[in-house]
């Protein structure tokens, strides 16, 4: 019973079945997920709000021990928590990420202490997890079995090599979905941001009501507004929230934005002139990436059209032809 279960198990079959059945609900769960997923907006929105009551709260604390201890700064202390202990403990932080990798986190969308314990911790276990499992799958069910022991225990160091990289992937993955949203959305908010300037509003209020009206194209964009709008009102130096915004999303046309209201506010010229200029070059920028795809994608079709297009158009016009000369029992 036992040699049936593990030849069931390890057979070329059923391993096919799995990836078509992880495939079907990946392709069930990719269409379906937009429909039950609820309201993206209002859930980020919710956060950012939090995020902002954390600043002000932490603005204020920060104000008062000054003017108590003269002090210039002050170490917020977060809750004890058993992923925290281990990652102080084991010193996670020094041997496994670096400012590199706090800034890809805050291009991801996770920002604070608590996301990066979770991240490094999750590269403490998944190699172990990934080890374990790959342990249980080629000498538990015999997987591999024609292969030498030493390519089975290379097999699962490289499963646990995967593991170990596995949470960087994913965030680097999170950040360029970010970034692509952001880069999308980004010509549309300037021109909504040179409208409210030039209306009369402050640029604390231009972001505020630019971030409630972006927020249907690009959810990260809408974030990343109010939090600038938060940081404006409470950071010591306004350059300071334009710079935050510009290292958290990593665009170059962020960055070209930021320096502008940054010499904007520096030596008082016009925001609405710099920002009409940065919008449409914002816009020309985001038509020329569409062109380059247009045009990369006459060489991308060739290898489909050969492999899948070419033998089906030739079966249906030699087809036909070739039953009659098979039904005739030659070509004379």
């Amino acid at each position: 019973m036992t040699d049936d279960i593990v030849n069931l198990l390890t057979s070329q079959q059923f391993v096919f079945a799995i990836l078509v059945s992880v495939s079907v609900f990946a392709t069930l769960f990719t269409v379906l997920a937009p429909m039950l997923g609820g309201n993206e907006l209002k859930s980020r929105m919710k956060t950012v709000a939090t995020e902002r009551d954390e600043i002000r709260a932490r603005e204020r604390a920060r104000l008062a021990a000054e003017k108590q201890q003269n002090r210039n700064s002050l170490r917020m202390e977060a809750k004890e928590g058993g992923v925290r202990r281990i990652v102080e403990r084991l010193d996670l932080k020094t041997a496994l990420a670096d400012q590199s990798t706090i800034d890809k986190m805050r291009a991801a969308g996770f920002r604070g202490q608590q996301p990066l314990n979770v991240f490094l911790f999750l590269r403490l276990v998944l190699p172990l997890v990934f080890f374990v499992a790959a342990l249980a799958y080629v000498f538990g069910l015999h997987a591999l079995a024609e292969q030498p022991t030493a390519i089975r225990i290379l097999a699962c160091v490289g499963f646990a090599y995967v593991g170990f990289y596995a949470p960087n992937i994913y965030v680097s993955n999170k950040a360029t979905k970010r970034k692509q949203s952001i880069q999308k959305a980004w010509p549309d908010a300037l021109d909504l941001m040179l409208i409210c300037v030039e209306s009369g509003m402050s640029v604390e209020a231009a972001f505020r009501k630019v971030s409630e009206e972006i927020g249907t194209q690009s959810v990260p964009l809408a974030e990343e507004l109010v939090l600038v709008g938060a940081e404006l009102s409470f950071l010591q130096e306004r350059r300071m929230a334009y710079e935050n915004m510009a290292n958290r999303t990593g665009l170059e046309s962020v960055k070209s934005v930021a320096q502008a209201l940054v010499q904007a506010e520096r030596y008082g010229t016009p925001v609405g002139q710099a920002l009409r200029v940065l919008a449409a070059e914002s816009r020309d920028q985001r038509m020329n990436e569409a062109e380059k795809k247009a045009a990369a994608l006459p060489p991308k079709l060739t290898v489909p059209m050969i492999l899948f297009f070419l033998p089906v158009l030739f079966g249906v016009i030699l087809g036909p032809a070739g039953i009659q000369v098979s039904q005739r029992g030659g070509i004379f």
